[in-house]
């Protein structure tokens, strides 16, 4: 077991809760932007269509992404 002192500890927690609220603000950031851009453009994938592409990446196909539409 490793004996790391109650600061050291606290640094870890701060510096994991700081990395997390970044991730998170990001993520929110690309959806805004995503969001945006099909009220703009109103280009989009149906569910459908996303899962049929994700499943053949998750069986090893080399799948392209399908062109957007309207």
């Amino acid at each position: 077991m490793r004996h790391r002192s109650s600061h050291w500890i606290m640094r870890e927690a701060i510096r994991d809760y700081v990395e997390r609220e970044e991730k998170r603000e990001s993520f929110k950031q690309d959806a805004l932007r995503a969001w945006e851009a099909y009220q703009g453009n109103g280009l989009h994938l149906t569910l459908e269509e996303a899962d049929a592409w994700l499943a053949k990446l998750e069986a090893g196909e080399d799948a392209e992404l399908p062109k957007c539409h309207i």
